[in-house]
């Protein structure tokens, strides 16, 4: 179940927030395929104005993405061929959507989940 939080300054959030969602899922989509979609949760965060930094001064151009996979996407043998579109394909749907001076201060991070620590409904998922 791939799961992705997203920190955005909040002026370039609001109002976007359909489109943003729609072109983060389909970001997924076209890494993992079309069975992925109903399984795709997005969270968006509005950073206040001030409170993303870069070089100890305030920015509004930096993006996180924080997108949750299962541990064994890295154990495959085409793991650093799926690990890079999944970078490229998130940093393409923020930046599509959001302004493409958020593209060099967008950071996309895989953290993986092994097997037995994913629950959904209080049901450990596998």
């Amino acid at each position: 179940m791939p799961h992705l939080t997203v920190h955005l300054p909040e002026n370039r959030l609001t109002g976007k927030e359909p489109m943003l969602v729609a072109a983060l899922t389909d970001a997924i989509v076209d890494v993992y395929g079309e069975w992925a979609r109903d399984l795709v949760s997005v969270r968006l965060d509005g950073v206040p104005a001030g409170r993303f930094a870069q070089g100890g001064k305030a920015v509004d151009t930096n993006a996180s993405v924080i997108l949750g996979v299962r541990a064994g996407v890295f154990d495959r043998p085409d793991a650093a061929r799926i690990t890079a579109r999944l970078g490229i394909a998130l940093t393409e749907a923020i930046t599509r959507v959001a302004g493409d001076d958020l593209r060099a201060g967008t950071m996309v991070e895989l953290v993986a989940s092994p097997p037995d620590r994913t629950f959904v409904g209080g049901v450990l998922t596998v």
